[in-house]
């Protein structure tokens, strides 16, 4: 036991003291009351004796024998000496608890010295286990604090080392740092740690910059421009139409709409950047906006994917043109290049935009960032050019030809616009959710109004307006500025009345020409371009298949009313002859052979004017222009050939063969000159 053990001790001692002076107190306590009992006890007893002593005189008895009454002063006797004898037995037991008391008190006096003596020892006792203590909580301190300059120096290592080998264990590096910094500024009773923090908030200055460069660096090496091969493989197909052979009009049946399968299926998620690149990206923003460099993070997330987003729509084929340069195109290009707008802007809304919103919500999620703003800017100028070309259309001169396109125009922005006010949700972006709004507006707006120009011009003279695909958007037009339930008959009225006032229109056309054939001609082409107009779009539904059939016959009409016109005369030369005979007996003597000879002239005439005139004429549609070569080729090749076969010295007068006529007869109707060939 040694000296700190002493005050366990002496308090251990008075305690037992403590609880024996207890029970001896209660001891003597029980002692005085049987003493006094005994007293009492006593006293009666004597008073007992006093009164028995005149009868025991007169009772002694004279005799033996049984105890009697005389036998009471001898019991009496017994009982005092009892007593007598307990009254010493508790005599001493009073005098031995008094000596115990007496030792007792002697103890606990000398006890009392002994705790004097040692409440020196005890102070530095306790002075002692206080130094003990800490002695403890300083190396404890002091442990905490060199583990933090442990932390310090490894990660001062790897960052030293920069980011490109590591990022993931210099990220930790910085946290560790920071963890650090956290730790002495909880622990601000620790002094003398400056010069640890310093150099701590040093490391944490040089790491934001390798971070930043870090973030740069990969933002630069991952935003790369989608080749327009990837996104095309990324849109849904259209569907494929099977082939019609009942087609009487010789059109083509396949889809005719190659963006009808891009408004309703489901467009394949471009990888705009690698995935595994993102949760990077994620930790470096987390840590340049920690450190307080929110623009420059900003600033190269937005240049880097803004970048990436134009590069890829102009490889794409957009570009930014202005209602002068619209005016100044020739229709032909300028069809083409709506056609291409329509496709580009699902492809810019679907895959382009929409993916560049959910990188950006992934890499600034949860993040003091804003992301809405950021993505706002990066955008706002491809969207602007794509718009400005749909709003340059809408601001150009309006022309009937125009109708159809800016129907597609106005569905492909209504198609959009649930998307577009998704993708562009927030305060920041709503000026592309109103610019997109306003164009939409502004091409349904002109679209109306080149729909009643378009009525009129056909009603009075446009013989290239042609009825194009549109039926199905003009439904949602008249439903932008119409409402209530008559929607849909009153489309099938304006389209009834449209198609009407066509074909009276070409009816009255088809009157100025001089030729009967051409009349026919011109009929059969532009009946056939309605009727196939029709059967691409859902016009077909409006019209009903009856119009379509009755419309086909029509086309078919005037193709036999051409054969008749055109080549009755030369067939008739071919097949008759004044005399009635046939041509083998027609060769057979001289007079014949002269009259064989002349009908060849005939032919060869004849046939030559036809050419002449033919070959300038044109059928646009190349199965319906075929298809009216073999019909003429059918009735025209036998006769001659019959004619051929029975001349004589067919070299003197037969000018062509049949192949050479069927060669002729090829290059009908195709707006080339043909130059005579002979045998």
């Amino acid at each position: 036991m040694g000296v700190a053990e002493l005050p366990r001790v002496m308090d251990a001692l008075a305690r037992r003291a403590s609880t024996l002076r207890d029970a001896l107190g209660r001891s003597q306590g029980n002692t005085e009351s049987m003493v006094a009992i005994l007293g009492s006890f006593d006293h009666r007893l004597s008073a007992l004796e006093a009164a028995m002593r005149p009868t025991q005189v007169l009772l002694r008895p004279r005799g033996g024998g049984e105890m009697g009454v005389a036998e009471l002063p001898r019991v009496m006797d017994a009982l005092a000496r009892r007593a007598s004898t307990l009254r010493d037995a508790l005599g001493r037991s009073q005098g031995n608890t008094e000596s115990m008391v007496a030792i007792l008190g002697s103890f606990d006096h000398r006890l009392s010295a002994l705790e004097a003596a040692m409440r020196p020892t005890q102070v530095r006792t306790h002075a002692i286990r206080m130094a003990h203590e800490n002695i403890d909580k300083t190396i404890k301190a002091a442990d905490a604090i060199l583990s933090q300059f442990d932390l310090a120096r490894r990660a001062e290592a790897t960052i030293l080392r920069g980011p490109h080998e590591d990022l993931e264990g210099y990220l930790e590096a910085v946290d560790l740092l920071k963890s650090i910094v956290r730790f002495f500024a909880s622990n601000k009773s620790l002094k003398n740690n400056d010069g640890l923090l310093n150099r701590v908030n040093n490391i944490l200055s040089k790491s934001a910059l390798k971070i930043e460069e870090e973030f740069k660096q990969l933002m630069t090496t991952y935003s790369k421009p989608i080749e327009p091969d990837r996104l095309f493989d990324c849109l849904p197909k259209p569907p494929r139409a099977p082939k019609d052979d009942n087609d009487a009009d010789g059109g083509h049946t396949h889809s005719e709409h190659p963006s009808k399968g891009l408004e309703t299926g489901i467009c394949r998620t471009p990888t705009l950047m690698p995935p595994r690149i993102l949760p990077l990206l994620h930790d470096i923003a987390q840590q340049l906006v920690q450190a307080g460099n929110q623009q420059s993070c900003y600033r190269i997330y937005r240049d880097s994917r803004g970048s990436a987003l134009e590069v890829s729509l102009r490889k794409l084929g957009v570009e930014k043109l202005s209602k002068d340069d619209v005016q100044r195109m020739q229709w032909e290009a300028l069809e083409a290049k709506i056609g291409n707008w329509t496709q580009f802007m699902r492809i810019a809304v679907k895959l382009l935009l929409a993916g560049e919103r959910r990188i950006c919500d992934q890499v600034f999620d949860g993040i003091n960032f804003n992301k809405d703003q950021c993505f706002a800017e990066l955008a706002g100028s491809s969207v602007l050019t794509l718009l400005s070309f749909g709003d340059a259309v809408a601001k150009s001169k309006r022309s009937p030809e125009k109708l159809f396109v800016l129907l597609d125009m106005y569905e492909v922005m209504h198609e959009l616009q649930p998307e577009v006010e998704e993708i562009f949700e927030g305060r920041f972006c709503s000026e592309m959710r109103e610019a997109a709004l306003g164009l939409t507006r502004r091409l349904a707006q002109t679209a109306q109004e080149t729909f009643a120009d378009f009525e009129e011009a056909v009603e009075k003279d446009t013989s290239k307006t042609i009825v194009q695909d549109g039926t199905s958007t003009l439904k949602i037009l008249f439903q932008e500025f119409e409402t209530g339930s008559e929607t849909e008959s009153q489309l099938a009225v304006v389209t009834m009345k449209i198609m009407q006032a066509l074909q009276n229109n070409l009816d009255g056309k088809s009157k100025q020409y001089k030729d009967p054939a051409l009349t026919y001609i011109f009929l059969m082409n532009n009946i056939h371009y309605m009727v196939r107009s029709v059967r691409r779009s859902e016009a077909k539904d409006i019209l009903g298949d009856d119009w379509i059939q009755r419309h086909r016959r029509v086309v078919q009409q005037n193709a036999n009313q051409y054969k008749r016109v055109a080549w009755a005369k030369i067939l008739q030369t071919l097949s008759v002859q004044a005399t009635g005979s046939s041509p083998a007996e027609l060769s057979s003597s001289g007079v014949s052979r002269a009259m064989i000879k002349e009908r060849f002239k005939s032919f060869n005439m004849q046939f030559e004017e036809l050419h002449a005139k033919q070959t300038q004429w044109t059928i646009p549609d190349q199965e319906l222009r075929e298809s009216l070569r073999l019909a003429v080729a059918e009735v025209l090749l036998p006769a001659y050939r019959n004619l051929v076969e029975h001349g004589k010295n067919p070299n003197k007068y037969i000018r062509y063969s049949p192949e050479n006529i069927d060669q002729a007869l090829g290059e009908f109707f195709d707006g080339q000159q043909f130059g005579e060939q002979k045998r």
